[in-house]
C-alpha cells in the first residue's frame, strides 16, 4: 500500500472557499460517499478564530453554491458540529475512478485541505497525480509504502491510534498553533532555545495568556497518550 499525503487546493470545494475567506477551520470526523448520487456527506468539527468568523464562516458555507445540505449539531463559543452534503468534487472523482481511497481524516483551512490518500501499488498512484494535476494545484507533503506487516500492526492499535488523534483534534486553533510554535521554536527543548515570554511576544499576548494556552493543549495531548497507552496495554 501506499499512502500520499497532500496539501490540496480544488477550486470547486465549499469549504476552501470558506476557509480562503474566513478564519475557520474544518476537521472530518466522518464522511461517506454516496457512489449513485455522487455526493459526500460529512461531519466535521469547525473551529473559529472568534466567534464572530465562526458565524461568517457557517453563513458563507451554507450559501455556496456547490453546497448541498448544511446543518448545525453544536456549537459553542468558537467551535461548532456540522452535517454537509456537497457534490464530488473533480479530485474526488479522479481518485475514485483511479481505484485510489481516503485513508484519514481531511482537515481544511486557509485556502488549502490536507488528504491522506491510498494506493494499492506505485502505478496507480503515479496515474492518479498526474491526472490530479489537469484541474487541481496540489503538492505532496508525504509518500510512504507500507508492507503486510506494518498494516497489520495499525490495524491491531486503530485504537490507540484514534485516542492520539482526537486528542489532537480536541486541541483548538489557538492551542494547536501555540503547541506547534513552542516545540518549532525549542521551548521543550533542555535548556530551552525560549521563554515563556518570547513566545509572548511572538503572538502578542501576556506571558500568563500563553502558559495558559500551553497547560490547555498539554493537558489534552498528554491524556490522550495516557488512554493510548491503557489500551495499547490491554
Amino acid at each position: 500500500m501506499i499512502d500520499v499525503g497532500m496539501d490540496m487546493e480544488q477550486y470547486d470545494c465549499p469549504f476552501i472557499d470558506t476557509t480562503d475567506d474566513y478564519e475557520v477551520a474544518f476537521t472530518a470526523v466522518h464522511w461517506q460517499f454516496d457512489g449513485v448520487s455522487k455526493q459526500l456527506e460529512t461531519r466535521l468539527a469547525v473551529d473559529g478564530e472568534n466567534r464572530e468568523e465562526l458565524e461568517q464562516g457557517l453563513t458563507a458555507l451554507r450559501n455556496h453554491e456547490n453546497m448541498r445540505e448544511c446543518s448545525l449539531f453544536s456549537k459553542r463559543e468558537d467551535n461548532a458540529v456540522i452535517r454537509t452534503v456537497i457534490d464530488q468534487t473533480n479530485a474526488m472523482k479522479v481518485i475514485r475512478e483511479n481505484g485510489g481511497y481516503i485513508t484519514g481524516p481531511f482537515r481544511i483551512e486557509d485556502g488549502s485541505e490536507l488528504w491522506e490518500v491510498g494506493f494499492d501499488d506505485d502505478r496507480v498512484a503515479d496515474d492518479t497525480l498526474a491526472d490530479l494535476e489537469r484541474n487541481n494545484e496540489f503538492t505532496v507533503e508525504s509518500r510512504e509504502s507500507f508492507e503486510s506487516e506494518e498494516l497489520f500492526d495499525l490495524l491491531d492499535n486503530a485504537e490507540p491510534a484514534l485516542s492520539m488523534l482526537n486528542g489532537c483534534r480536541d486541541l483548538s486553533a489557538v492551542e494547536r498553533e501555540t503547541l506547534l510554535t513552542a516545540v518549532r521554536e525549542g521551548y521543550y527543548e533542555d535548556p530551552r532555545a525560549v521563554t515563556l515570554q518570547n513566545l509572548a511576544d511572538e503572538f502578542g499576548v501576556s506571558d500568563t495568556a500563553i502558559s495558559k494556552n500551553l497547560r490547555r493543549g498539554e493537558r489534552k495531548v498528554v491524556r490522550s497518550v495516557a488512554r493510548a497507552l491503557t489500551e495499547l496495554e490491554s
